[in-house]
């Protein structure tokens, strides 16, 4: 444990962090990048690019030392942080390169006021908390290696089929190339790929929610086409059927809750219906009786993706429920065969299927998700009955 003397002193710095806000971290994504370049192989440098890795993990800094002396509030945030750092298989050595550029970052920006005590502090701290992401990323790596089906590092996996979902939206259905067994995933988590191509610059990791219910043999990812999105755009315009991709093995703690005693509310908007799908999935094939509600939202008929597979769903499932809202329609939509409400998704529209003791499970951009929150919360859903998936750096409602 940390001693209070180090707790203390990095609270103190928590005016400085405030006041420097994101242009700290800014600056420690350049000093790191400059010094340590193999790093690009492992960092997703659009989020760079964007703006939003950078922001989180100020977010994330700043968090830490705000409660430092209550690590038990973070205790979320280190799951879901560990779970992502093993899709892109992170190391222990990594730790102590991050480190050295955040102590140095601190010291270059801080001016007088961060001390030799200031450092010495964030060291001590710093420390302290990779020691806790390296115990628990080797927990789960070994938990995935030693599983049926479970490997280390990456595995080879054969595009068996590449299948058209919307305009934006293709599924790549993939199958180990040694033919043996993949480790199950529970519904709501995502594989990472790590592709080396001539058209990057760098081997580039990307993290795809799985839209299928696990198999024991194939795994199923839906990817959105991304307007600039290098490995999204190379994955729709190149990679085939037969194409092989290197996969690390499913990790996220977005995950559908075993319980066959409450009904279950799927909610999404865009691409965000990928763990919704996996899900549903799931939970038919399960058949434990279940009431299911599929509320779902999209721009139109043409960016509506697996439209038809819920559909058939719906017809021979009776207690799956399906809402779907068009922001805006198109001619080809009319008349309304696929969509029920027109505009952004108000759940009061359909309050005979919000009811407190259902679990509900959302997913889509930050903004639509902590409107769906807010919108539940004031339909007295319990906040413990809420979970949601983040795509890219971490953020809270």
């Amino acid at each position: 444990m940390l001693d209070q003397h180090t707790m203390d002193v990095v609270k103190s710095t928590i005016p400085l962090l405030e006041s420097a806000g994101p242009a700290l971290t800014t600056h420690f994504y350049q000093r790191m990048f400059e010094h340590n370049p193999e790093l690009k192989d492992v960092f997703n440098l659009a989020h760079q690019h964007t703006g939003g890795q950078p922001v989180a993990l100020f977010n994330a800094v700043a968090a830490y030392a705000k409660n430092i002396d209550n690590l038990a509030v973070l205790g979320s945030a280190v799951e879901r942080i560990a779970h992502k750092h093993t899709g892109f298989l992170i190391k222990p050595e990594q730790y102590a390169i991050v480190g050295g550029h955040l102590l140095a970052t601190l010291e270059e920006l801080g001016g007088d006021a961060v001390t030799e005590e200031v450092l010495t502090a964030w060291g001590k701290a710093y420390g302290f908390l990779a020691d806790i992401f390296i115990n628990r990323e080797a927990q789960l790596y070994q938990q995935t290696a030693a599983a049926k089906g479970g490997w280390e590092n990456t595995r080879r996996f054969i595009i068996k089929a590449k299948t058209q979902e919307s305009s934006l939206i293709t599924s790549f259905l993939l199958a180990p190339e040694d033919g043996k067994e993949v480790i199950d995933f529970i519904p709501g988590q995502y594989l990472s790929v790590s592709l080396d191509h001539d058209e990057l610059e760098f081997k580039e990791v990307r993290q795809y929610s799985l839209s299928d219910a696990p198999n024991q043999h194939t795994y199923r990812i839906s990817v959105k086409r991304e307007e600039g999105g290098k490995v999204s755009n190379l994955l729709h315009g190149h990679y085939q059927q037969g194409d092989v991709i290197d996969v690390v093995a499913p990790a996220g703690d977005f995950t559908l809750i075993e319980d066959a005693a409450n009904p279950v509310v799927l909610i999404s908007a865009g691409v965000g219906l990928t763990p919704m799908k996996s899900m549903l999935n799931q939970l038919i094939a399960q058949k434990n009786g279940n009431n299911i509600t599929w509320v779902h939202a999209c721009e139109n008929g043409t960016v509506h993706g697996f439209k038809e597979a819920v559909k058939a769903k719906k017809l021979s499932h009776d207690k799956l429920q399906s809402y779907v809202w068009y922001r805006e329609p198109t001619a080809q939509d009319l008349p309304a065969e696929d969509f029920d409400f027109i505009g952004t998704v108000e759940l009061s529209k359909i309050a005979d299927s919000i009811v407190p003791n259902a679990h509900y499970y959302f997913c889509g951009p930050i903004g639509f998700m902590s409107v769906i929150k807010q919108q539940l919360l004031a339909l007295n859903v319990p906040e413990s009955q809420l979970h949601y998936e983040v795509f890219g750096p971490h953020s809270d409602l």
